[in-house]
């Protein structure tokens, strides 16, 4: 592990620069060790792919005293096994513009390019950008493509995209340059529920493929009376 400060009451732990299940594994393994330790200093602990960040009342203690703390944790990195959550998509057409384009840049069909997406069961390393945004690993290569030159003012939410080597799906209506692909009726982000976020770090997505009369199904009983 490698300690460093960040600001004046937080602390970056660094487990390296891979970006891996074995690496993530770590952090999650730390991260439960920590919680489970119940600090009376601790405010907060953020995970990455391979780091953590934890805040911490400097009115009760020193970054010093933090490292210790942690430095005496033991902890097993283990396989993290969360939940399996299907993620319903409509791939094309209005609902992902540039799926033709992620095609035709990697020398694929359409359909390509859904069985390719759709195949794999992807990880969650972490959330982060917007509320309940799942950052995932463990897509293929061979779908890859660049971001968007000029970023869109307004990605509905739902919409799943590519951006280089990665794949996601946007909780919110926001801007974003991600290459969409395809869109979820699901609500990944209710803060009205507890939690407020569908997916979690450490579970396991798989996007599988709808037609458009099944989107609006299940959009209508997600969002209920709000319009696309």
């Amino acid at each position: 592990m490698d300690f460093k400060p960040l600001g004046d009451s937080a602390l970056l732990i660094s487990f390296g620069e891979f970006i891996d299940e074995a690496t993530n594994d770590r952090v999650h393994a730390l991260l439960r060790a920590i919680e489970k330790a119940n600090f009376e200093w601790l405010v907060e602990v953020v995970p990455a792919y391979s780091s953590l960040v934890v805040v911490y009342d400097s009115m009760l203690i020193d970054l010093e005293g933090v490292k210790r703390a942690i430095g005496e944790l033991e902890f097993s990195a283990e396989r993290f096994k969360g939940r399996l959550v299907e993620i319903p998509v409509v791939y094309g057409g209005e609902y992902g513009p540039d799926i033709g384009f992620v095609a035709e840049h990697n020398g694929l069909s359409i359909d390509d390019v859904i069985e390719i997406h759709s195949k794999p069961t992807y990880r969650v390393f972490f959330l982060g950008f917007l509320p309940g945004f799942a950052y995932l690993g463990g897509m293929d290569e061979r779908i890859a493509a660049p971001r968007l030159e000029k970023p869109r003012l307004k990605v509905p939410a739902g919409s799943v995209g590519i951006a280089g080597k990665q794949t996601g799906i946007y909780p919110l209506e926001s801007p974003g340059g991600w290459r969409l692909i395809g869109r979820t009726p699901l609500r990944l982000f209710n803060p009205g529920k507890e939690p407020p976020t569908l997916l979690r770090p450490g579970d396991r997505v798989k996007f599988v493929p709808i037609d458009e009369s099944e989107f609006r199904e299940l959009y209508g009983a997600e969002w209920g009376e709000e319009d696309d």
